[in-house]
Parts: C-alpha cells; structure tokens; sequence
C-alpha cells in the first residue's frame, strides 16, 4: 500500500521543474497525480475478483510489475501528454495494490480486530507520505532532474516484489474460490455496494478523502505559493502526514477497546468542527501558514481514526468475497474520491478557502451516510473478530 504513496508524493516536489521541462501550464501539473488516482479507482474493478480465483499473490505480483514498468517508462517522458497517458495506465495496473491488501486482512480477521490491524498497516502506509517528499526533493538536489524520482518508484517496486514473493503466504482458503464468471463477479461486486449496513461507510470515506486529495492535488501550490514556504514545503508535509500516521497508531491502541464506530462516529464530528474553523480562518484577509498548518495536520490526524475504521466496518460482511467486496469498495472510494480532489485542487485560487470549503461540505455529507448505513444511530458497541459473516449478509455461490 506504502507504494501508491510514494508513488503519489515523492513527485509533489518536483511538479515546478516537471511542469516547465514538459511545458505543463497553470494547475494542470496536478494531473500527474490526478491520473493516477482516477485510473487506480477505475482499475480497481479488476484484480479482486481474479484474486478470488486465483489467489492473492499471482494478482500482486502482476500488479507490481506494472508498477515496476511503467515508473520506468513515466521516467522516459518526453511529452506532458504523454506523460499522463502513462501515469493513467500505472495506476489503472497497480490498482492490485490498492485493492488487495484489505483482502488479505478480511481473510484472517474481522470485527474491531480488522480495524486495529488496517490502523496498524496504515501507520506504515502513511510514514511514506510524510517522508516522500523530502525524498522527491533530495533525488532532485542529488541528481538535478526529476525523472529520476520516478527511477526511485522502479527500484521501490523491485523491493517490495522481493519482499512479497520471500514474506508473504498465500491467504486465501480454498473453499472461497470464486468462479471467474461474469453474473458472479457482478453480483458479489453489487452486493458489496449496495449492502445498506456498509455502503455508507464506502461513500463516507470516499467523500472525506476526496478532500484529502484535493489538499495533496493543491498542496505545492498553496504552501509554496499561497503562502509562500516553499523551500519548507517537504517538512509541512511530512508533519501533516505524520499527524496521521500517529492518528492511526493511537487508533490501533484503542479501537478494539471503544469500537471502530464509536472511535470514527466521534472523530467525524470533531473533523466538520475543525474544517468549519479552517473555513473561517481562510475567510480572513491575513490567514496565515501558521493558522493554516495545526488545522490541517489536525483534520489528517482526524482521518487517521476515520479512514482504517470505515474501511473496516465497510468490509466486515464480506469474508467469502473479500476480494470482489475490496476491489468493488476500492474502486467506488477511489474514483469518487479522484474526482473530488481533482476538482478540489484545480479550484485553487489562490488561497485556501475551496479546500476549506470541500473539507467542510464532504465531511458533511460523509456524516449523512453514515447515518443512513447506521439507520440514524451513532456510536455502536465495540464488536468481535467475526469468523461467519453476520446475520443477513451476503454470502458467495
């Protein structure tokens, strides 16, 4: 998972130089990042039910070599065009390693369990975004260009390709074995989207990090321009991101002793709170990065004990289609959420009032359907590794 973050924010740094070298104009270097997203989301549909089939592992390893490859190949580029054309079909590819690994977990636990382990996973997924950058700009000062940062994605790929072929098991039983039949793939994936007690929480999480996309798609520009801190950009970064890996270590501590919907319902709240007070403060003629930073880092740290949890709760069902269920969610999450931060960042203006205002308005709406998926009520006791699918679920042909 740590990949796609690397993949996405090692090159925020060099989005200046990449946008002159390749004759990019105004916010549309966004788009390298946008790409990528947008087609992760839609590329998502594909590998979880071949890993029903199939297994995990083969659809990983497919997955990093795409990865692998098409760095190499986005490294290449000579056009700007033909730059997103690339990065578009890494991301479509390496969706697998986006999809899968929610899978993975739903094949040893459930309950509150898989929510403390997706914290546990994410505080390693979420060191990589705070460093990243730092990384980005280092390989930009060492070896002058930034096509070698995309050199640095290959060479992370090959590792972790090592890393899965040497270290990780095959963890799907072989009595969830899916056929690869289309009326069973859409029908496991349908049922994954539209169960009411989890489709609110996919749509949720899916809203609120469209806002933390749009923050990453801006980032650059509003720190290094709005606010002039660009030379610091790298370490603003890293303190919102590591707000949010902290966020999700504390969440792993206590999720299994609160619950993974009273720890999310209640971190929510708090999150339309500070969002409103960003709004606020962006409204005001002489906001400044001082004001703008601990707010920020706070509503990541926030979603530190939003994202791990809905995702866990959105998935807790589906144990016998756990890839199909994850591939289905990823791709409603991601797209949704692609497109909200694409539109989010090329609204930049200038200053940070639409962030601001996304922030708000989707972490309000992400309240609404959690609402519907919770028949209006919050909060709900902590729940059990589940080893059957509760009562009423969906359940595999």
């Amino acid at each position: 998972m740590a990949l796609n973050a690397f993949g996405i924010d090692a090159i925020l740094p060099a989005l200046d130089d990449l946008a002159a070298d390749l004759g990019a104009s105004g916010n549309s270097r966004q788009f390298v990042i946008g790409a990528y997203l947008i087609s992760a989301g839609l590329g998502a549909l594909v590998p979880g039910s071949f890993a029903d089939r199939f297994g995990r592992r083969p659809v990983l390893f497919v997955g990093l070599a795409v990865y692998i490859l098409l760095s190499i190949a986005c490294s290449l580029a000579t056009d700007f065009t033909v730059l997103l054309v690339l990065r578009a079909i890494q991301g479509f590819g390496a969706a697998a390693i986006i999809a899968l690994p929610p899978a993975i977990i739903r094949d040893r636990v459930g309950g509150d369990k898989m929510a403390r382990m997706m914290s546990l996973i994410f505080v390693i997924f979420l060191i990589v975004p705070a460093i990243a950058p730092s990384i980005g700009q280092g390989i930009i000062s060492l070896l002058g260009n930034w096509r070698w940062i995309f050199a640095a994605m290959a060479i992370a790929g090959t590792v972790m390709a090592i890393w899965v072929y040497t270290r990780l098991p095959e963890t799907l039983d072989e009595t969830d074995r899916q056929p690869i039949r289309l009326p069973v793939i859409a029908r496991n994936m349908r049922h994954a989207v539209t169960f009411r007690e989890t489709i609110g929480y996919t749509l949720g999480s899916a809203l609120v990090f469209g806002g933390l996309f749009g923050f990453i798609n801006s980032s650059q520009q509003l720190i290094g321009e709005a606010f002039g801190a660009g030379d610091i950009f790298p370490l603003i970064f890293a303190m919102c991101a590591g707000a949010m890996a902290v966020a999700n270590w504390s969440n792993s501590r206590i999720v299994e002793r609160f619950g993974a919907r009273r720890v999310s319902h209640v971190a929510l709240f708090i999150f339309i709170i500070v969002a409103a007070l960003q709004l606020w403060f962006a409204n005001q003629p002489d906001e400044s990065l001082w004001t703008f930073v601990p707010l920020m880092a706070a509503n990541m740290a926030l979603l530190g004990f939003i994202g791990a949890n809905f995702g866990s709760i959105a998935m807790e069902p589906f144990r016998h289609i756990a890839g199909a269920a994850s591939s289905a969610q990823s791709f409603l999450r991601l797209t949704t959420g692609a497109i909200l931060g694409a539109l989010i960042g090329f609204a930049y203006d200038g200053t940070a009032r639409p962030l601001a205002f996304a922030l708000l308005v989707t972490a309000t709406l992400s309240l609404v359907f959690v609402l519907f998926s919770e028949r209006g009520e919050l909060f709900g006791a902590p729940r059990p590794d589940e080893v059957d699918d509760p009562q009423g679920s969906p359940q595999p042909e």
